[in-house]
């Protein structure tokens, strides 16, 4: 089997950073007018009937259920495939290059979760520990273009891993914390799948149809097995070959095929379905209650505080030196951008708590928490 020389796996990481910011940068102001949109909908005549859309149901499922269990697949999908990129061919394919990145990411997931579980403890609301632990990169790196030559290629390449590690764990945390039941006989199908999968890839199967039909079927039997359905979507990527001979291999060309709807369609559907909150009868003492005010303080204060320090504890300690072009003010704006959660915290709340009360004191805590980071990370940023 052939593979790229040596001198061409530069020119074509150099060729995929810059096509995923761009991507991902374009997705993430889609995704902002999708919530806004969600929010002005919310608050205005037609709330009852966006409401009472998302709960209709189609089939077995509502709609919102159809979007979160059904089409986040993809999204979770591309995650998978992207963190697959990343730990072979990408900026995370040496050890030394995951040391860092690493290293932030999960101070970047515990601080959050312990300063959530303080102001929770001994609530019901503890349950929701692990939803300011994500970051959203689609919004952080859109925030990131709009800031253009102000940020450095090394600290869009380090926001980017940081977040890429950051999903890996956020998929670990669902998959252990918030599975509750489990059907054996679903379950074991769903790892015949994979398996069957793995061995198309030993065999050297390079069309994406085979991948995608057993995949299918690996996303029906995880549905019933109990575990979330989108977690198949990861397991899925992960059998996909990264390897071609002659040819673009198949996991690039199903990440390029996939990545302009999961970016302007899926995400933002999601978006448009899960941040429409109404503020009706709303007040002070809801913004400050313990569970938005712990998502809040996760999000702004427990992300940069753990990022930020476990990078200056490094550099310090010369167990890793500063990103190139890049000074302590900039880190600490990229640390600031990492408090951004919206996708994945509000995925995690509605697992968390599921719909009802409850769910719009998460979604005030994520947008609150988000917004505010994503505003003091651009200030931080947008000085010369």
């Amino acid at each position: 089997m052939s593979s790229p020389s040596p001198s061409s796996r530069p020119r074509r990481a150099t060729r995929a950073i810059r096509r995923f910011f761009a991507g991902q940068a374009a997705g993430g102001l889609v995704l902002l007018g999708a919530a806004v949109l969600a929010l002005l909908v919310a608050n205005s005549p037609a709330a009852p009937a966006y409401f009472a859309g998302l709960e209709a149901h189609v089939g077995p499922l509502s709609i919102r259920h159809w979007i979160d269990d059904g089409l986040m697949t993809l999204f979770f999908l591309l995650i998978g495939l992207e963190v697959k990129r990343e730990l072979i061919a990408g900026q995370l394919s040496a050890w030394d290059q995951r040391i860092l990145p690493g290293a932030a990411a999960v101070a970047g997931m515990a601080v959050p979760a312990l300063l959530y579980s303080a102001i929770n403890a001994g609530t019901p609301a503890l349950r929701g520990w692990a939803i300011p632990a994500a970051t959203d990169i689609a919004f952080a790196l859109g925030i990131v273009a709009l800031l253009g030559p102000r940020v450095p290629l090394s600290l869009k390449v380090l926001l980017t891993a940081i977040a890429v590690i950051d999903d890996l764990l956020a998929i670990v945390v669902i998959a252990v914390f918030y599975t509750e039941s489990i059907a054996v006989v679903p379950l074991a199908l769903a790892i015949a799948g994979l398996a069957i999968l793995l061995g198309f890839n030993r065999m050297g199967v390079r069309s994406l149809v085979p991948y995608l039909l057993v995949g299918a079927g690996v996303w029906v039997a995880v549905l019933l097995s109990g575990v979330h359905a989108t977690l198949a979507g990861v397991a899925v990527a992960l059998t996909i070959p990264l390897r071609g001979t002659g040819q673009t291999p198949p996991l690039e060309r199903l990440e390029h095929a996939i990545q302009p709807w999961v970016a302007f369609a899926i995400v933002p559907l999601f978006g448009f379905a899960n941040a429409g909150v109404s503020f009706a009868g709303t007040g002070p003492a809801d913004l400050i209650a313990p569970l938005p005010l712990g998502i809040m303080a996760g999000l702004f204060l427990g992300k940069q505080a753990g990022i930020f320090a476990t990078i200056w504890a490094m550099v310090r300690l010369r167990l890793t030196t500063m990103p190139d072009h890049a000074g302590w003010r900039q880190v600490w704006g990229m640390a600031a951008l990492c408090g951004i959660g919206f996708t994945m915290s509000l995925f995690i709340g509605g697992l968390a708590f599921g719909e009802g009360p409850v769910m719009d004191a998460v979604r005030i805590g994520v947008l609150g928490g988000s917004l505010l980071s994503g505003l003091v990370g651009w200030a931080i940023l947008a000085r010369r």
